[in-house]
């Protein structure tokens, strides 16, 4: 058991609040002198850029994990991970079915860059992706497991987007294993208030600019032999799961 030091909540520049200096190769290379190990990115209702991602961390000794912040009709922000890059670009295809179709102003919300693993742009998302999807809350997790994910609520010490902010509880249904928040220093109020003890605490930085990514401080003891990025990241969602 060694420990890995993680952000699994992290956007590129393919997200409209994203800093277009949050390319794959910027965030994998800050990520390297931030000390972390494992890092997950979670665009906006997208995973177009997590095969750029993939090929970035490669370069710099990160373990990457795909990843999404899907947006519910409800307006609540779900961290989506998943244990293959394959399973995150079909995710990514069928929540485009999902999405409701309001073109992009990149004037007012900013651009949604797609980058290949040079960091050259290939592409823009048209349509804006911060924006509602019509997947509820309840729908998500089933939704999710047919594409050998994971989720959890993201932020819920935020009150935008947070789980509770919008239902002011936590829900019993639809369960969750983990929960997400971007002070660590409220879990143990939260844990005690909203009755969580059940569940594993994520502490991720959210970072839409390379400044806002943390230096390690949270981790996972996880096995890692025999030693390979694809074993880690298997144990990685094992322990969440």
């Amino acid at each position: 058991m060694n420990r890995y030091y993680y952000d699994l909540h992290i956007h590129s520049c393919l997200s409209p609040c994203g800093d277009d200096d949050n390319t794959p190769n910027n965030i994998a290379g800050m990520a390297s002198l931030c000390g972390l190990n494992i890092v997950a990115l979670t665009d906006h209702n997208s995973t177009a850029n997590c095969p750029a991602f993939f090929e970035a961390a490669r370069r710099y000794g990160i373990i990457p994990v795909a990843g999404m912040e899907l947006t519910t009709s409800e307006d609540i922000h779900i961290i989506c991970l998943f244990e293959t890059l394959e399973g995150a670009m079909a995710f990514g295809e069928k929540v485009k079915e999902y999405r409701i179709p309001i073109e992009n102003r990149p004037d007012i919300f900013g651009s949604q860059q797609i980058l290949d693993g040079q960091d050259n742009i290939i592409g823009e998302e048209k349509n804006l992706l911060i924006n509602a999807t019509l997947i509820s809350v309840e729908e998500v997790p089933s939704l999710i497991a047919e594409f050998g994910g994971i989720c959890y609520p993201a932020h819920i010490d935020r009150q935008s987007n947070g789980i509770i902010s919008v239902l002011g509880t936590f829900p019993v249904t639809p369960h969750f294993n983990c929960v997400e928040f971007h002070d660590g220093s409220k879990a143990t109020e939260y844990v005690q208030k909203y009755g969580l003890q059940d569940k594993k605490i994520i502490v991720s930085s959210d970072a839409h600019n390379l400044t806002d990514m943390r230096d390690r401080q949270n981790y996972f003891e996880l096995d890692d032999e025999p030693y390979s990025s694809d074993f880690v990241r298997s144990q990685l969602f094992k322990h969440l799961r």
